[in-house]
């Protein structure tokens, strides 16, 4: 495999050190060896080995039981149809893209634990940390508490009000009680503004898959994007701020072809500003191909392992692309074939189905659930599947791109007041790559139809749609929402149940 990145490299015996945590009321970790600031942090390398394990917690940030349904199947992007027996859990993939989740879903909980999880060996290695003077200490102190930050902004958007934890060493029975979300925003905040200028301005190379000072900026960029909404002040001239930091750097850049940046080995795109670089064998945890193909796609990718046939995007988004998008292959419809080019065929298809067993994946879904077809569905194909491929693509994942900067940037010049101008060159600097015509001036429908075609299945749309106002909208098998506190999850039964501290989010 061709990663560079610290995690494949570093990891091997540091895993041994602390086991990690389930839940963030209980912050402990049992010690399973005797390494210690005494006799281990001493190198480079070992700061290095140390600082993988937490970077290692990035494993699941796009794991379809984690952030990722919570981000895009509850939006008007991706659905998730029961078909027959699979895919319907109890009905908790229909709930969410309906808006109908409650405390007990399984996701949310999981989700919850993640990212805590994630703080916590943060929170454990920074103790570490605070314990050894070297020279080199303070760099990596920053990148750690920024990536804390990044775990806190990702509990600040999905779950508003979370307790804010940043000692590790606390009592076994320690609760911490929850904090209003404008205070968790004040803290993500505080935190970036105070690591920035300790952070390396370097990208690529050994830097790359790092937080460094430009991962920070896109941090803070969608921070304030989102700040009206955390906060009830927007910070519109922050954003543009904190994106013209990153602009006028002219160290990113778009690429070319918009699929450089989603093909197998996309370590070298110009866009990513942070990207988790994901391996098949060393760093798995990127399983798009797996959640949404056919069972017989199998053939058509040489894969060691059968899809599951389900995650999909609706009609709607799909023919919100002109035929001319190059992101209209983003999508897998029509006849599909082996990769010796025979016809697939699917000997389960129903009889209900028109196009028979031969499978064509078609933009329109019949139904949601019970009997979706098993052919129904425009497939996810945004990232390069590579032949072979086992569980787990090796494609890198981006999480700040530099396009979205771009249309950050628009947007904010847009909320105050600029529909044409810079704002409507940068978005159009983004359309002129997909070769589709530019827009003569900005609407609020056309921005956000925008973001949706560049930034499909990347784990924004949910946030935006909240941002535009359209989030508790009707769309394809979703009713218009009773209440908008859907717009941030329930806090889980089983942290509720661990922690008499913690207060629910509003009706739940």
């Amino acid at each position: 495999m061709r990663k560079t990145f610290l995690i494949r490299s570093t990891l091997v015996g540091i895993w041994l050190l602390l086991g990690i945590v389930q839940s963030c009321t209980n912050l402990d970790e049992e010690i399973f060896s005797e390494i210690t600031p005494e006799n281990f942090f001493r190198t480079d390398a070992e700061f290095a080995s140390a600082l993988g394990e937490a970077y290692f917690r990035l494993d699941w940030w796009v794991d379809h039981n984690r952030m990722l349904p919570l981000q895009e199947v509850t939006t008007d992007e991706i659905v998730v149809p029961t078909r027959g027996q699979d895919w319907d859990d109890g009905g908790r993939w229909r709930n969410l893209h309906r808006h109908q989740w409650d405390f007990s879903d399984i996701r949310v909980n999981y989700t919850w634990t993640y990212l805590y999880q994630g703080i916590s060996t943060c929170n454990r290695l920074l103790h570490q940390f605070s314990l050894i003077d070297a020279e080199n200490i303070q760099g990596y102190i920053a990148e750690l508490r920024g990536l804390r930050a990044l775990f806190y902004l990702q509990l600040l958007d999905l779950f508003g009000n979370v307790p804010v934890v940043t000692e590790f060493d606390v009592p076994a029975d320690y609760a911490p009680p929850t904090t209003p979300r404008h205070l968790v925003y004040a803290f993500v905040e505080e935190e970036a503004l105070a690591i920035q200028d300790l952070l390396s301005k370097d990208v690529g190379g050994v830097n790359y898959g790092r937080v460094n000072y430009y991962t920070i900026q896109a941090l803070l960029a969608k921070l304030y994007l989102n700040a009206e909404i955390y906060t009830g002040t927007p910070q519109w001239e922050k954003t543009i701020a904190v994106c013209d930091v990153i602009i006028n750097s002219e160290k990113f850049s778009l690429t070319t072809d918009y699929y450089d940046n989603f093909s197998t080995n996309n370590q070298n795109s110009s866009e990513f500003i942070f990207a988790i670089p994901y391996d098949g064998v060393f760093f798995k945890g990127f399983k798009y191909h797996r959640i949404s193909l056919h069972y017989a796609s199998q053939a058509t990718y040489n894969l060691t392992v059968q899809p599951y046939n389900g995650f999909c995007t609706l009609a709607n988004f799909y023919y919100s692309h002109e035929d001319s998008d190059v992101r209209k292959n983003n999508f897998l419809v029509g006849p599909q074939y082996s990769s010796a080019g025979e016809r697939l065929v699917d000997p389960g298809a129903e009889a209900s189905d028109p196009d028979g067993p031969p499978i064509t994946f078609t933009p329109e879904i019949n139904e949601l659930a019970p009997r979706a077809l098993r052919q129904a569905g425009a497939r996810i194909g945004k990232w390069g599947i590579a032949s072979g491929t086992m569980t787990d693509l090796d494609n890198d994942f981006s999480v700040y791109r530099y396009a979205d900067v771009l249309l950050m940037k628009a947007e904010a010049l847009f909320r105050m007041g600029q529909t044409t101008g810079e704002a409507l060159r940068l978005v159009n600097q983004i359309r002129s790559r997909a070769k589709v015509a530019p827009f003569t001036a900005l609407t609020a429908d056309n921005l956000l139809a925008e973001r949706g075609r560049e930034l499909f299945a990347e784990l924004h749309r949910r946030t935006d749609l909240i941002r535009f106002g359209k989030f508790n909208d009707a769309w394809e098998f979703k009713d218009a929402d009773p209440s908008d506190h859907v717009n941030i999850f329930p806090i889980p039964r089983p942290q509720m149940d661990a922690n008499p501290n913690l207060t629910q989010n509003p009706g739940y």
